[in-house]
């Protein structure tokens, strides 16, 4: 009786155990697959955030080197504007500094030296000697040469052209020297009075005698002579 309970106990522990072996391993087999799904799903999340992270800097990367690039070039066109209207402005100081060497040259109809010059003569000795610009010997052909310029608009080294007679024949022609704040223009030029002098377009005898200007020397002018030079 004692053997055959104990045979029956052990059949009973063994049927347990079997079916708890079994339990483990249906249960833990589908556990360890969803794991490791949900791993390898991490990595390939993380792959990919990783691919997009050096996409997005890649991007960027082109993007700021791109707008670099840019600011390099509207730098440089600046730095060359900049560049361009000093040199234009210390060309049109060396026109004015040579001019004003001549104050105090008498005036000589025909001449063209510094012992006697006449108002034209005067004009391209300057601009010849200051810009290397070869101009017409006689004031109603310099007329002829430049751009038109309004007289609110003149500048230092624009021409200024007279009619002595009231009409519109040009006799006369000067150098604007100087624009004042009050927008009083000065002009330099071989008068018959009083050889070279500065005189004002305020002045009741110029002052209706001007009929207008021409600008024959600008920022293009000075940097195509440039480029020819070198």
């Amino acid at each position: 009786m004692k053997k055959r309970v104990l045979s029956y106990a052990v059949a009973i522990i063994a049927t347990f155990s079997l079916q708890s072996c079994v339990t483990n391993y249906v249960v833990s087999a589908p556990t360890t697959y969803q794991e490791e799904y949900k791993s390898n799903a991490k990595l390939a999340s993380l792959e990919n955030k990783k691919l997009e992270d050096a996409k997005t800097q890649l991007l960027n990367s082109f993007a700021s080197a791109k707008a670099a690039a840019a600011k390099s070039l509207e730098n440089a066109a600046k730095n060359a504007e900049i560049a361009k209207t000093i040199r234009f402005t210390k060309k049109i100081d060396e026109i004015l500094t040579e001019a004003e060497s001549y104050l105090g040259t008498p005036y000589r109809y025909g001449g063209m030296t510094r012992r006697g010059i006449d108002c034209s003569a005067f004009v391209l000795s300057v601009f010849g000697a200051a810009a290397g610009m070869n101009l017409p010997r006689v004031a109603a052909a310099q007329a002829q040469e430049g751009d038109r310029v309004e007289k609110s608009d003149l500048q230092k080294g624009d021409l200024i052209f007279f009619a002595h007679k009231g009409g519109s024949r040009i006799s006369h022609v000067g150098i604007v020297e100087n624009v004042t704040e009050e927008g009083e223009i000065k002009f330099i030029h071989a008068a018959t009075s009083r050889g070279v002098m500065i005189s004002s377009l305020n002045d009741s005898y110029w002052g209706p005698k001007y009929r207008f200007a021409k600008r024959v020397i600008t920022p293009e002018t000075v940097e195509a002579q440039l480029a020819s030079n070198n």
